[in-house]
């Protein structure tokens, strides 16, 4: 999952931010209205987190920007405008939720968790794919009843792949899904983490790589087999950027 945080006081910005990290949800902070449109228009967000009152346009603009773009990214208004009538006015704009400040940052996290899975496709709460149970609220892995400790990356890498269902995702997307703005795109970062999940998730290698497309999870019986010669590739090349991944 990635956020957008609009939020014009730094310190809590980078302490959302930086608790959101833990929970392995990557974000990008917006300090006013103009970097988060230019942010909204550059990056995909799965939610957007708007403080109503801050420099150039405004919350509410950017809420209207977002609700008229037809995207259909939620929004969370986060704002210590606390009356009936502010999360009335709030809601009338396109708000999907309203968290006024102070606030606890696991109330955060469980609201960011539960706007996405509405938005993708009413999701399960758990989601269950080729012997693996992944729980985003928990943050917690299992592979054939085996719980399988794992970084923050790698748990939101191997969270946007159960989520495709068997479907390819792209090292592109998963750069954009997984890591926030600072991201280099030349990064063989992606690689990498896969190849050290593979290794935590253990064999049978269920994560299949698709050459020059991406990476998938083998959903079929011999998905994973096929898939050995690719995953040694991987093993190989991340193997001089061993320390690449320390993101726990």
């Amino acid at each position: 999952m990635r956020v957008l945080i609009v939020e014009d006081e730094p310190y809590l910005a980078e302490a959302v931010r930086d608790g959101l990290r833990l929970e392995a949800i990557a974000a990008d902070i917006a300090g006013d209205g103009h970097v988060a449109l230019e942010l909204l228009d550059i990056n995909a967000y799965d939610i957007a987190v708007l403080d109503r009152d801050i420099p150039g346009p405004s919350g509410d603009d950017i809420a209207r920007a977002i609700v008229a773009s037809g995207s259909g990214i939620p929004i969370i208004m986060l704002t210590a405008a606390d009356r009936l009538d502010d999360k009335a006015s709030g809601f009338e704009l396109g708000a999907d939720d309203y968290l006024t400040k102070p606030f606890e940052l696991r109330e955060l996290v469980l609201r960011l968790r539960a706007l996405g899975r509405r938005r993708e496709r009413a999701r399960p709460p758990v989601l269950e794919v080729a012997g693996l149970r992944l729980d985003p609220f928990r943050r917690e892995v299992f592979r054939d009843e085996r719980y399988v400790a794992l970084t923050r990356k790698q748990f939101a890498v191997l969270e946007v792949l159960v989520d495709a269902a068997g479907g390819v995702v792209s090292a592109e997307e998963l750069l954009e899904r997984a890591w926030d703005e600072n991201a280099d795109p030349f990064t063989n970062a992606v690689r990498i983490t896969v190849s050290s999940l593979r290794k935590r998730l253990g064999e049978p290698w269920v994560i299949v790589t698709v050459p020059g497309v991406g990476y998938r999870i083998a959903t079929d019986a011999g998905g994973s087999a096929a898939d050995a010669g690719g995953a040694a590739a991987d093993r190989g090349g991340a193997a001089a950027d061993a320390g690449a991944d320390a993101d726990a």
